[in-house]
This record gives C-alpha cells, structure tokens and sequence, in this order.
C-alpha cells in the first residue's frame, strides 16, 4: 500500500480556517431552526455558491478569447462546468439577498439550474421560501457565503468544496448526536475501508450509500495511485430521499459518474441492481435495525447460509453483499459488535455457515467512540469470495484477526478518530497477510494480529471476537458480550472443579494406599 502524504501544516491551518468560516456561516441559522433541517439549507446553498463561482469564472476566461460567446452553454459543459442561468446566477441572488422574496428567487435557480442540467434533475433542495425558514437569516447566510470564492481555480475547484461536504457532514453529524447524521461514516473509518480492498478497478457497490463518501474516497484511492477514473464503475442504492439528493450533489460536485438508482429505494425490497455482481463492496449500514420487514421476504434468493431474523437486519446486510459479489470480489463493511458472537434467532448458525463456507477474510475491533450517530461498539468485517487468487497468497481455511480497540485518539470528549498511520499499520498488516510477495512479511503480533484456522474458529464457538484470538489475556475487554462470557467462564469453571474433585480423589486414595503400606 503507497504511504500516504502529509499535508503541511501550513496547508492544514489554511484548510480549518476556511472550512471553520463556512461553518460559521450555516451556523447563523442555529436556534431558528434544528440541526437536521438547517444542514440542508447550508449545503444546499454551498452547491450553488460553488457552481455559481465557477462558471462565473469560465464566464470571464470566455470573455477574453476573441469570438468566444460567454452565453455558449456548450462552452462550459466542454470544460465539466455546470452551466448557470442568469437568474441563478449567485450576483443576482446576492442583490435580493435582503428581500422577502429571497426564499422564492432561490427555488426560482434550482430549478432553472436542473432544467439545464440533466444530471441535477430532480436533486436540488427547493423549499426555501417555506414561511417556516426566517428570511432575515438567509439573507444574513447568502452575505456570510458571498465572501468565500468556492468553485474558482485558486481555491482548488472541486477539491477545496470536497473538504467543505466532509467538514459539514462530520460537524452535522456531530451537532445532530445520536439521533441524527445516518449518512455520515467517520473519514477515518472510510478511508481504512478503501486502503483495505483497494479498489483499484473494477465495480463499486455500496448497497446503503448514504452521502456517497465511499464512492468519493475510491475515486480518491485511484487518484492517489496514478489509475484511470474510468477503471472503476460506481453503483449504489439509498432509501432516504433526502440523503439520495445528496448524495447526487456531492457526486455531482466531484465530477463522478455513478448509478445510485433513478430514485431512493429499499434495498432489500426494492434491489434496483438486482443483477450486479460487484468486484468492491463497500458501506456502512443501519446497525441492528429491527424494522427493515424481513417478514416479507421469507425466502429470498440472497438468504443462502439462513434466513435472517425479523428483528435485526445485520445478518440480511451481510447476505445480501455476499450475493452481489463477483467470484474474485471482496467487502468490507461495518457492523455492530454483536453481530461477531450472537447466537440469536439463528445469527449464529447463519455465521457458523459462512464461515465454514471460507468467505471470512479479515475482522476488526475497532476503537470506541468513532460514531458521531451512535455508541454501539462497531467492528469491520471483510469478505472475500476466492481466497486463493491472483497475486494473493492462498489463505483458505484462514482468518485475520486485527484488534484495533487501543488505537485511535480523542480529538474531543466524546469523539475519536484513527490517524493516517495507524490506518496505514492496519491496512499493511492485512496486505502483508493476504499477499503472497511485495507487501512484506507477515507475523502474529500478540494482542494485535492474529492468523486463525477455521478449526480454530470453530472450538471457539465459530465466534468472531478478535479478541478470543489475538491474546484476551493482555486486554481488559476481549469484546465478548458479558452474558456469553459469563456462561462460558461459569461452564469452564465447573469443569475445573470437577477435575479438581476428580484428582482429589486420587491424591486421597494414593496417601491411604501409602498410609496401609506403612
């Protein structure tokens, strides 16, 4: 895996600054209105801030090319510039900005901009003149964003409003708490997602995409290793419509071509990639929903290693990814802790098959308090179809076991996220492993890595833990929930007294054999 640059701390002081202005921008809205609906606003607005700037630009380049028409609409979508009418142009919006009427003109350029931009159509926010939405505050908002040249060349075009989306969303996520931000994917955790599988080329599916970060964080990893954007095909699927159309503008705004599906869709009742069979899975979905109607769907064809039980929908997330990979394919995906121990409703048989089928390839405990949207413990999972493939060392019949529960730092009281070299150090581990030259050499590390045999795997119950494998002796907590731990602690306990009354026993006979004898 290629080492990850450093930003310079010049360019990292300069990133916050201007990211920390536009927060403070959406932030005019607070106390007028809640987080999850303020969000909306804002990033709704930084969308047309963004392509408003550049094709202002593009705008005053054609000016100054002799017999160029600055009104030519094919001379902006030859440069992958949105083309902007002149009523949703950001100059005219700024001048109303004090009006009542600002909320209407604004709905007014959404419109006009997808009516000219087939692949905005239907995924722009239109309800800003809402009585509800106080005007004052927009107009006060418009002014704060007029001041920050978003889409313009010496901000770093796409890029520079690539950061802002992942700002926002993370600040978002985080002012919302737990009961808000389901779209959001710490980038720490996306990143180690995508340095694990390395989707260099092939097909990318993500089944729950939420605001499409994985997609953006692929096109990252090809980027970074000198590949061809067309070497992978991006497909995905949302059930929130709101967070669908976002996801449409974030990939809008990167340029990326990608098939999320004509509309927001369940997934497990509505696959709109029904035939996909994907080389990359990647994504984060609901932890232990209880209401995603697995009562409709007794027999699906993706319930080949058991049917998953109504009340939790981890097991039918995993089934259904690996139904959708390819022969050579890999996932990763995260899931509540539970999901590597539960002998509920079935889970375990479910898991005993998979594993027995060989597709487990590697398995994380990750650190706490990663989540800006809930505390459960959460954990990676990676399959693979073929572990004997290619370039890759043959790994049947073996699991990795990584325990990452010591890393991470708190970057707040409540929050933690994994720095860029302990992504790397997880991710060179599992490529050492896994490869069979060039990624160095592997070896177990106690309290860290582990290499299992499903025999192994299986005198432990066919339970996932990391920390069963890696040295639980050396750890405080093994990530064993504490009901089954205590069973099982409770059955060896009473197996050692027996032994011990058995040997007892022996010892007594063996002094009164001694004692006769004197």
């Amino acid at each position: 895996m290629a080492k990850r640059k450093k930003a310079s701390k010049k360019s990292n002081g300069a990133k916050l600054g201007f990211e920390e202005k536009l927060w403070a921008a959406a932030d005019k809205m607070r106390g007028h209105m809640d987080a999850g609906e303020y969000k909306h606003v804002a990033l709704g607005l930084i969308f047309l801030k963004y392509i408003s700037d550049a094709f202002q630009e593009r705008h005053e380049a054609l000016q100054s090319i002799e017999n160029a028409d600055p009104e030519d609409r094919d001379e902006y979508m030859a440069e992958n510039v949105f083309w902007v009418p002149k009523k949703a142009r950001w100059s005219k919006l700024q001048a109303k900005a004090h009006t009542p009427e600002i909320g209407k003109l604004i709905d007014d350029a959404m419109v006009a901009i997808e009516k000219k931009n087939i692949t905005l159509k239907g995924v722009l926010p239109k309800d800003y003149a809402r009585p509800s939405l106080d005007k004052t505050r927009l107009g006060e908002l418009i002014d704060l964003m007029g001041t920050i040249g978003l889409g313009t060349k010496e901000n770093g075009s796409k890029d520079i409003l690539g950061r802002v989306y992942e700002y926002f969303l993370g600040k978002f996520a985080s002012a919302e708490g737990k009961g808000g931000g389901e779209f959001y994917t710490p980038q720490s955790i996306v990143e180690l997602l995508v340095a694990m599988i390395e989707p260099y080329k092939g097909r990318v599916y993500d089944p729950c995409c939420g605001s499409g970060g994985m997609f953006v964080q692929s096109r990252k990893f090809v980027d970074a290793h000198d590949g061809k954007r067309t070497d992978i095909s991006i497909y995905g699927q949302e059930s929130n419509p709101t967070t669908w159309r976002l996801c449409k503008m974030n990939l809008a705004l990167r340029a990326i071509e990608g098939n999320i599906g004509p509309h927001h869709a369940d997934t497990f009742h509505n696959d709109v990639h029904k035939d996909l069979k994907a080389d990359f899975i990647l994504a984060n979905p609901p932890f232990n929903d209880s209401d995603w109607g697995g009562e409709r769907l007794p027999d699906d064809v993706r319930w080949k290693y058991g049917r998953p039980p109504k009340g939790n929908a981890n097991y039918a997330w995993i089934q259904h990814k690996i139904h959708h990979l390819a022969p050579n394919g890999i996932a990763g995906f995260v899931l509540a802790n539970g999901s590597m121990s539960t002998q509920s409703s079935g889970e375990g048989d479910i898991r005993k098959a998979i594993i027995e089928a060989d597709l487990v390839d590697c398995m994380i405990a990750l650190p706490t308090q990663l989540f800006y949207t809930t505390g459960i413990p959460a954990c990676l999972w990676f399959l693979s179809r073929s572990k004997k493939n290619g370039k890759f060392r043959d790994r049947r019949g073996k699991t990795l076991f990584i325990d990452a529960r010591k890393l991470g730092t708190l970057v707040d009281r409540a929050h933690r996220e994994l720095a860029g070299d302990e992504v790397e150090r997880i991710a060179k581990t599992y490529h050492a492993w896994r490869s069979e030259k060039g990624a160095g050499k592997y070896e177990d590390i106690p309290g860290f890595c582990k290499s299992a045999k499903t025999e192994e795997i299986a005198e432990h119950g066919y339970v996932l833990t990391p920390g069963r494998y890696v040295g639980a002796e050396e750890i405080d907590d093994d990530g064993e929930p504490f009901e089954d731990k205590m069973k099982r602690l409770t059955a060896k306990l009473e197996e050692q007294f027996t032994e011990s009354a058995k040997l007892e026993k022996v010892i007594r006979q063996n002094l009164k054999g001694v004692s006769d004898g004197i």
